[in-house]
């Protein structure tokens, strides 16, 4: 979700018309002077380890008086917690209703920030581009530089009450310390660093080492590493991807995660505004909760948003050893699934098999399975899976069996921690107890066959 900025600063909020909208509660909009200025004097967002969080509520005051954001009927921030907030909504709300609209003027975006800061913006990415960062996360380096602009201006930027609001600390892989990347298990621990090597990266991007930076960002951003975290994190966790383009909509930030969502956000590319939809009848007093990724799969959830969704029918196999195999047959990560009633995805006796053969004297015998695996040719399929069973099996149980040690060793590891300094031990040791149980199923799913 984005907003636009012109290249020279705003010098208001643009006043929204009223959106007509069956199910939308129309709020009087108010045009609100920008006073930044290079030279003024601004109190920044308090990024203390002792802050949880601002005022969340007066953000959605904001959002509604200032920004134009419209939301439907009964529907509002709650939480249970006092840090975790989320829409939900009071009132029945059937399939089709818009929950919730954001104006252009509000929403931060990839496409907008590269017009705003051009050359500057342009030659930090050509550092991403000599790094080896794919040309995917470019758009989200983007929302990440107009959250530091935005950052730096303090109280006198627009998205200052959003900014405020927004969680102080993470629990995913760009907050985790490496005793933590110790203990996760091997699929999680790559999930993970890869996120804290593409936070390294937009570092470097903009605060270069052995020379001047060309990022339009004083000390008080390039030199302090909490800042640069912190604004990764935001772009990354409340950032939305839509027709190459990344952006974050105030409001239509705030829905969780669900396995079976309720609601799904829209961005329009043509006006710049944001919309989310009821995508089911949703009954009075249910969040509204939209699909951040594969909901089949948890833990790149955990890895990239720092929370387990145990609702999650189960999780990657964590052939980490077989990614060759996995690439050759055309599966990815969500096709070769264990599930937590111990069923195994089809994909994964494919790989597991292939992998088997491959090892074997005979590299014909792969080939052939392989042909018959992209040939889509089951019985032949069939009759290798028959004949090798013993085999698959025998390579299954034993990757399942190490696991299952490997986690067990790694939760006495973690116990040994002092929470103090690594408050994300609960969090990761919840997900590995996940994928435990998981692989504890699949085991007695196997050794039952």
């Amino acid at each position: 979700m984005r907003l636009r900025a012109s290249p020279r600063r705003q010098s208001t909020m643009s006043r929204i018309p009223r959106l007509l909208l069956p199910h939308i509660a129309v709020v009087v909009i108010v045009v609100v002077t920008d006073a930044f200025s290079p030279g003024a004097s601004s109190t920044l967002v308090n990024l203390s380890p002792a802050v949880d969080r601002g005022d969340v509520y007066a953000m959605s005051e904001w959002a509604a008086n200032y920004g134009g954001v419209q939301q439907a009927g009964g529907v509002g921030l709650t939480s249970y917690d006092g840090y975790d907030y989320f829409q939900a909504t009071q009132l029945d709300m059937p399939a089709g209703t818009c929950i919730t609209y954001v104006p252009s003027d509000l929403v931060i975006s990839s496409s907008k920030a590269l017009r705003e800061f051009g050359k500057t913006l342009s030659s930090c990415e050509k550092r991403l581009t000599k790094a080896g960062v794919s040309p995917d996360a470019v758009p989200l380096f983007r929302v990440f530089f107009k959250i530091l602009a935005e950052y730096e201006k303090g109280d006198q930027s627009p998205w200052f009450p959003w900014l405020d609001s927004l969680p102080k600390s993470y629990n995913n892989g760009a907050s985790m310390t490496y005793d933590c990347f110790d203990i996760l298990p091997p699929y999680a621990s790559y999930c993970a660093m890869q996120d804290r090597l593409n936070l390294l990266n937009f570092q470097k991007a903009v605060r270069p080492l052995g020379g001047p930076s060309e990022a339009p960002f004083g000390p008080n951003v390039l030199e302090d590493e909490e800042v640069l975290k912190w604004a990764y994190n935001v772009a990354r966790t409340r950032s939305i991807e839509a027709d190459g383009d990344c952006f974050i909509a105030p409001m239509c930030d705030m829905f969780n995660h669900g396995a079976n969502p309720e609601a799904e956000v829209t961005y329009d590319p043509n006006t710049g505004d944001c919309y989310a939809y009821a995508i089911i009848d949703v009954p009075a007093g249910s969040p509204l909760r939209i699909s951040y990724s594969d909901p089949t799969n948890t833990t790149p959830l955990f890895a990239n948003y720092g929370f387990l969704d145990d609702s999650a029918p189960g999780t990657f196999c964590k052939l980490l050893n077989m990614l060759k195999e996995m690439e050759e047959l055309g599966y990815g990560f969500s096709d070769l699934l264990f599930y937590k009633d111990g069923d195994i995805s089809p994909g994964v006796y494919d790989v597991v098999l292939y992998h088997v053969l491959k090892k074997g004297d005979d590299p014909g015998l792969a080939q052939g399975f392989y042909q018959a695996t992209m040939n889509g040719d089951v019985s032949t399929k069939a009759q290798y899976q028959e004949i090798y069973w013993p085999y698959t099996k025998e390579e299954l149980l034993n990757h399942v069996n190490g696991m299952i040690d490997d986690i067990e060793r790694s939760a006495r590891t973690a116990r040994s921690y002092d929470l103090n300094t690594h408050p994300r031990v609960p969090l990761i040791l919840q997900h590995n107890s996940f994928v435990r149980d998981t692989f504890v199923q699949v085991k007695s799913y196997l050794d039952n066959m």
